[in-house]
């Protein structure tokens, strides 16, 4: 003979246990003002993660020199990008996590966040909590490793679940540089854009956001990450496109350290200044487009291959919500999601 429990009067309610999945990037300021902008740097340029320099002696630069400066500068970069739904960044990431949401249906519960700025991981780990979610995917939308980048966004996890009594399970997305998916998806994403373009492209860059090239020799897998998508992709165009020459380059360079070569702008220059008329730009390592895809490529890069000779450019769109990215996303979060939903 069985019993059903009955649970006393006084009892909190009780909620149906639930899967979460928690998209996270990089992160954005609330408005584009310079206000806006420094307080989202201070958080940003803070993180030991992302400024790997004795703490004492950057916190005299930082708060001494660059937030005194920078965020003027930025916010007016800002300003040619934003939207009426925001930053391109946070809107594309909340679109993305709708369309996931409308594939996933009642299976999961979908949400975002950003490592630096609003929503919060904190935050939406908690909402998803609420909402019943006792089992959580954390899915950093980086497809390249970096300390600076996943394993941030981690530690932003740790530091929230640290101050939760009753934590969800979490299991967390690895990155998927090289994952067959990620790279399809890439190639048909990408011969797509290059094939409606009125023009054809003799060079395409594969620009990836930079890193102090320190970081490589203490260990940081992205240098060669970037290196591996960007080899399988060329390998991919390659019957579609074999007479398109293709480059890989690191862009965002910032202080007086060395960074990852080449740089895109110096190569963007260059390629100008030896007679490539016709190029095309594609960011690989970025999941939605942001900043430094809408501003830095394409409008300072145009101007700088425009200067050097150039006639004929373009940025081509990251994945975003196109299709072949969605694809590869849903089944990417079904993977990860196999033994909670089965």
């Amino acid at each position: 003979m069985t019993t059903s429990a009955i649970l006393p009067p006084n009892h909190p309610p009780v909620k149906t246990p639930k899967l979460g999945v928690l998209l996270v990037n990089l992160g954005t300021p609330d408005a584009p003002t310079t206000g806006a902008v420094r307080r989202y740097l201070k958080e940003f340029l803070s993180d030991p993660r992302v400024v790997e320099i004795p703490k004492a002696v950057w916190w005299l630069i930082l708060n001494g020199i660059i937030l005194n400066v920078r965020p003027r500068k930025s916010a007016h970069a800002y300003q040619q990008v934003w939207t009426p739904d925001g930053s391109p960044l946070a809107a594309i990431t909340k679109a993305q996590a709708a369309a996931l949401q409308e594939r996933m249906g009642d299976r999961a519960i979908v949400s975002w966040a950003m490592r630096y700025g609003n929503p919060s991981i904190g935050d939406q780990l908690e909402a998803l909590k609420n909402a019943g979610c006792d089992r959580v995917l954390f899915a950093p939308l980086y497809p390249q490793y970096s300390g600076a980048t996943t394993a941030t966004a981690i530690d932003a996890l740790g530091t929230k679940l640290a101050k939760m009594r009753w934590q969800a399970a979490i299991r967390t997305l690895p990155p998927y540089y090289d994952h067959p998916l990620h790279i399809e998806a890439l190639r048909a994403d990408t011969a797509r854009q290059l094939k409606a373009l009125d023009f054809e492209p003799e060079v395409l860059l594969l620009s990836f956001h930079g890193m102090p090239e320190r970081t490589l020799h203490l260990g940081d897998p992205y240098h060669c990450q970037c290196r591996k998508t960007a080899r399988l992709l060329g390998e991919a165009l390659r019957g579609e496109f074999p007479n398109l020459r293709i480059e890989t380059t690191f862009q965002s360079r910032f202080g007086r350290a060395k960074w990852l070569e080449p740089a895109t702008d110096d190569v963007l220059a260059a390629e100008g200044a030896k007679g490539t008329r016709r190029l095309a730009i594609a960011a690989p390592g970025f999941s939605a487009d942001c900043l430094e895809t809408l501003e830095e490529l394409a409008i300072r890069g145009r101007e700088q291959f425009e200067e050097a000779g150039g006639t004929h450019f373009a940025v081509l769109d990251c994945l975003n919500t196109s299709a072949a990215g969605m694809d590869m996303l849903e089944a990417l979060v079904r993977r990860e999601l196999k033994g909670w939903t089965d």
